[in-house]
């Protein structure tokens, strides 16, 4: 007995897959914006990842100039902002509110906000 296939398989399988489309400019482009990349950067801490925050600050220092432009502007030696934002980087405060300076940015801490349960 013939296997029998559907027409929407058959017809898919004709076409080529669409190719995929970077997205590192547009995400650059778009951190340059000083909400975009605090919204951007707060949402790599909600995450609680240290590998994920430190490659949203290089994004943002990438949409900045890069890092050497970041180190300029943050009064930074270029050596010392390059390992800040490396993979393994561990920047102490100091020089993490510099950067976020350098971008327009500010460290704040506000209250955890709880969901109001209804009542029963």
């Amino acid at each position: 007995m013939p296997k029998r296939t559907s027409k929407t398989t058959s017809r898919a399988s004709k076409r080529p897959a669409p190719p995929s489309v970077p997205y590192e400019a547009r995400l650059i482009a778009s951190l340059k914006d000083p909400r975009e990349a605090a919204a951007y950067l707060e949402a790599a801490i909600e995450d609680g990842d240290q590998g994920v925050l430190m490659l949203a600050l290089r994004h943002v220092a990438q949409a900045q100039g890069g890092a050497a432009a970041v180190a300029r502007k943050s009064n930074l030696t270029r050596e010392a902002t390059y390992r800040m934002l490396s993979e393994s980087g561990n920047p102490e405060l100091k020089s993490l509110t510099a950067v976020l300076a350098a971008a327009g940015l500010r460290l704040s801490v506000k209250p955890i906000e709880r969901r109001l349960r209804k009542a029963a």
